[in-house]
């Protein structure tokens, strides 16, 4: 059932409530998500993008319910990946010969993945395309933002940006529109959507914002792929983009830790308690690495100016589930925040010099040699963990 957006714009995508992981299993999606797929219906139809493979046969049943197909002038793929592209090939087997409007990597994303030789229509950064009653689309490359073959979509006299999977947020929901849902979930999943995907990419963000500004379109409506329309204030997400593009943080420093015995997960808690005697004002979060969705925690990472990092050290290493969370750190480029190492050990004791040497090598400033401690910490080693914390916090 199509839902309208705007005028002669509907939103022809699909809820699903059950989506708990993405891109596999790299990120995780507790409240589902959307792809969302819009029609115009104006002197020209267009269809703008489609929806994951799973709901390709009822994407293309329900898409035939509401617009003969034939019908359709051309289809508008704005990013190649499977969630955006997925229905694709059964829509083509219907209407084989339509244009298909993308970037030339997007030509290459497609044809890589479903080798078809379609009727490609490639596009680049300001090209328009009439659609009929004084309406344009024009076209906006967003290249790593957040795959090469990213594009934007612009439809003038709306004023409607189609912003692919910028500004968007993994949400399920049967409300079109930013002002109809929850704001804290709203918020919340749009900086944790930031922080995984587009963070990496903050550089070229902030190009793009600033080329999409040099523009001059006016902004009524930003049309994501996942989640909802912005079309109260739309300009608010843009303006967030801003600031968490600029090396962002908050007054925010994280403890992660994980731990064999409990020794390392006690001078966790101890350090926090030191840094608040320090600093009444920081907020402080301490998460178990091991017992934490990891896709929330670089969330905290994300909004954090410091982050403690412990483990034992076992084998002459440190636990996988630190050494894994580094890693997946160094992906995402932080820049601008301080690291500080901690941990337990029985007998060679390397954790804390490998940790720092692995967050140096993310991007991190190391600014402690950092504190171990061998066996289970006592009273006097409780006291140092707790002394480490007030340094932390004034550093």
């Amino acid at each position: 059932m199509k839902k309208r957006v705007k005028n002669n714009v509907y939103w022809v995508g699909k809820v699903d409530w059950e989506l708990r992981t993405f891109h596999g299993h790299e990120y995780s999606t507790h409240k589902g998500s959307t792809y969302n797929s819009y029609l115009i219906q104006e002197e020209k139809t267009v269809l703008i993008d489609t929806v994951w493979t799973p709901f390709a046969e009822e994407f293309v049943d329900n898409l035939a319910k509401e617009v003969d197909l034939n019908k359709i002038d051309f289809i508008v793929i704005n990013h190649g990946e499977v969630d955006h592209s997925g229905a694709l090939p059964l829509l083509m087997k219907n209407i084989p010969d339509k244009p298909i409007y993308c970037t030339a990597n997007a030509v290459k994303s497609l044809q890589g993945q479903y080798h078809q030789d379609w009727n490609f229509q490639i596009v680049k950064t300001g090209d328009k395309i009439d659609i009929g009653n004084g309406k344009e689309l024009i076209f906006i490359e967003m290249a790593m933002l957040h795959w090469p073959d990213s594009m934007a979509t612009y439809m003038t006299h709306d004023n409607i940006l189609f912003s692919n999977d910028a500004f968007g947020q993994h949400l399920a929901t049967e409300e079109l529109f930013n002002d109809l849902v929850d704001q804290c979930d709203l918020f919340n999943e749009s900086i944790k959507y930031y922080a995984n995907i587009l963070n990496p990419f903050s550089p070229i963000l902030r190009r793009k914002l600033d080329e999409i500004t040099a523009l001059n379109l006016p902004i009524e409506m930003i049309a994501t792929s996942h989640g909802v329309i912005w079309r109260d204030n739309p300009l608010q997400i843009v303006e967030k983009y801003a600031q968490w593009a600029n090396d962002y943080q908050e007054n925010q420093i994280i403890i992660l830790y994980d731990s064999m015995w409990n020794g390392t997960k006690l001078l966790a808690e101890k350090i926090a308690e030191g840094i608040r005697l320090a600093d009444e004002d920081v907020v402080i979060k301490v998460y178990n690495l091991a017992k934490s969705d990891e896709n929330d925690l670089i969330t905290e990472v994300f909004k954090s100016k410091t982050v403690v990092i412990g483990s034992p050290t076992i084998v002459n290493g440190i636990l996988h589930s630190v050494a894994g969370f580094i890693n997946l750190m160094k992906g995402l480029r932080f820049k601008n925040k301080k690291a500080a190492a901690f941990g337990c050990y029985g007998w060679s004791g390397e954790a804390v010099k490998i940790i720092n040497k692995l967050m140096e090598d993310a991007g991190f400033e190391v600014v402690s040699e950092g504190y171990r401690n061998q066996w289970y910490p006592n009273g006097d080693a409780q006291k140092a963990a707790l002394e480490y914390g007030r340094k932390i916090a004034r550093i």
